[in-house]
């Protein structure tokens, strides 16, 4: 198992995001997030964890808590739609075309 510690195989930085928050991020290559998963799902609940496949970001870990604070929670389009001011919002969408066609019985 790799260590997450030493600075060669773990890339932490301080940056912010664009809620003007600090964030801690965790940079893992492929293979040490294969070797080493328990140490990512830790770093993961300090901060986004992003996964390289060739020096390339492929893949992000995030905490439960922050995947469904990014997602919206459990917002419904009820809820969305009963927002004050919606019905200012100019919305024209093109009207559907249905072709029916008779049901094959046969």
């Amino acid at each position: 198992m790799l260590p997450l510690t030493k600075p060669t195989d773990v890339v932490t930085c301080l940056h912010y995001c664009w809620q003007e928050v600090a964030t801690l991020h965790t940079t893992l290559s492929s293979r040490e997030f294969n070797h080493d998963t328990s140490g990512a799902k830790k770093a993961a609940l300090r901060g986004p964890v992003f996964i390289t496949d060739r020096g390339r970001p492929a893949h992000v870990l995030l905490s439960i808590e922050e995947y469904r604070r990014l997602a919206g929670g459990n917002t419904c389009i009820i809820d969305v739609l009963a927002m004050p001011g919606v019905e200012d919002i100019a919305f024209d969408p093109p009207r559907a075309v249905i072709h029916q066609r008779p049901a094959d019985l046969s």
